[in-house]
């Protein structure tokens, strides 16, 4: 039985415990969601396909990723966060096993879309899991943490992802990674309590495990659309989340040892500096705007800063290297603005609505990868040449421009409509 008393906090050392189980699954959902960057070439040779077939392949993480965020925000909501989120790991070790073996083109995306739309509920049951576990001013910066934790995963789909598969190949490698998150969803369920009151502390959340919304699943989206923020925050993040995706995440390796002469693990490294850049850009930006007591103007600096990064790296062909790497770490750091968006949504609306608005986003989040993973693919293999290095098709600058506009344009878009949302000076609005 418990000794404490319900009058007192959790200890700061089993909050971060109880949030760092499910940010275990955020950090494997991470890597997955990278990990086909290092791997373009093996995974064009083996299932033949060009670079709308591997934007396509990519993108079915996504497809099943931003349709599972409604929902699962009404779960968080409604059976809380554990389950959810050793379910979620479950059902992601299986489809990395699939994404592992598969034969086919039809089995590998088959894994990717499993992955995706069970990893989804990490970032959902992580924001569930800090509004019970932390005082409301450590939110945000709770939410940056988690972002660092997901950019660990993607640094190891990076260099050591790329040495690895040098070493041993894609497909081992993927194996191994699927028992690994079978161990986490193991470890979810045995130790992770939705609320400091199963362990005798008071809750930042009075709302216990498993209670019911005052609204109902439809009344509750609707209330959520109600207010202008939640519009906004849905398609402003995604301009910011497609372009580093799209960029790290997938075309970033081709387009450095095509265009700059980089070897593919020092092409991988420079992605994984990126990544990490935003990694820290994420909790830096949650705890400044926390300090700051506002959302609003450190949001519309990062995102201005990230649009010029990226129009010169899209459209200066030929940059020195030094200076190339410092506009990628850059436009990394900048993009950890982005974090602001579910400390922002979620004073936007009412409490008890909070994880079904923080799904909401997170499918706007997500759309941007989703839509431009695919979309540069196409425009490339549009504009494609003939050219092939080794079976594997080769694109030209201008094919890598064409395509990286559509990111600059969605950026370019997040960075007009941060300029209509409306300010909550870090507290609850509503």
């Amino acid at each position: 039985m418990p000794t404490t008393k319900f009058n007192d906090y959790p200890p700061a050392r089993l909050a971060w415990i109880m949030w760092g189980l499910g940010a275990a699954l955020y950090l494997i959902g991470f890597y997955q969601r990278v990990a086909p960057a290092v791997m373009t070439g093996e995974l064009m040779k083996d299932f033949a396909i060009g670079a709308a077939g591997l934007g396509n392949l990519s993108a079915f993480y996504f497809y099943s990723y931003v349709a599972m965020q409604t929902p699962t925000g009404i779960l968080a909501d409604r059976l809380g966060p554990r389950r959810l989120l050793s379910i979620g790991a479950l059902v992601a070790s299986i489809g990395g096993l699939i994404f592992g073996l598969a034969p086919t083109m039809i089995w590998a995306s088959l894994g990717r879309l499993l992955i995706g739309g069970s990893v989804a509920v990490a970032f959902v049951g992580m924001l569930k899991l800090a509004s019970h576990w932390f005082a409301p001013r450590q939110f945000a910066l709770a939410t940056g943490m988690a972002l660092f934790c997901g950019i660990i995963g993607a640094v190891f789909a990076g260099v050591p992802l790329r040495l690895l598969v040098d070493t041993v190949g894609w497909r081992p490698v993927m194996t191994v990674s699927a028992l690994i998150t079978f161990v986490v969803a193991v470890a979810i369920w045995s130790f992770v309590c939705d609320d400091p009151n199963e362990k005798g502390y008071k809750s930042y959340s009075p709302a216990t495990p498993g209670e019911i919304s005052k609204y109902s699943i439809v009344a509750g989206i609707g209330k959520i659309f109600r207010y202008r923020n939640t519009w906004l925050l849905c398609l402003i993040p995604g301009g910011v989340v497609g372009c580093i995706l799209t960029f790290s995440g997938l075309w970033g390796v081709p387009f450095l040892t095509t265009h700059y002469g980089l070897l593919p693990a020092q092409a991988a490294a420079l992605n994984s500096a990126m990544l990490v850049a935003w990694a820290v850009g994420g909790p830096l930006c949650g705890g400044l705007s926390d300090r700051m007591g506002l959302r609003k103007p450190l949001y519309v600096i990062c995102n201005a800063v990230l649009v010029v990064a990226w129009a010169v790296i899209i459209f200066i062909p030929a940059l020195p290297l030094p200076l190339l790497i410092g506009i990628l770490l850059l436009a990394g750091l900048t993009s950890g603005g982005m974090i602001l968006s579910f400390a922002f949504v979620k004073e936007s609306v009412p409490p008890d609505l909070g994880g079904t608005a923080s799904g909401i986003l997170n499918m706007g989040v997500m759309a941007g990868p989703m839509i431009m993973q695919p979309a540069v693919g196409w425009v490339l293999d549009l504009k494609w040449h003939g050219e092939l290095l080794n079976g594997v098709k080769i694109y030209s600058f201008s094919a890598y421009r064409c395509g990286f506009s559509l990111m600059l344009a969605w950026a370019i878009l997040s960075a007009v409509l941060i300029f209509f949302t409306k300010e909550t000076h870090c507290r609850q609005t509503n």
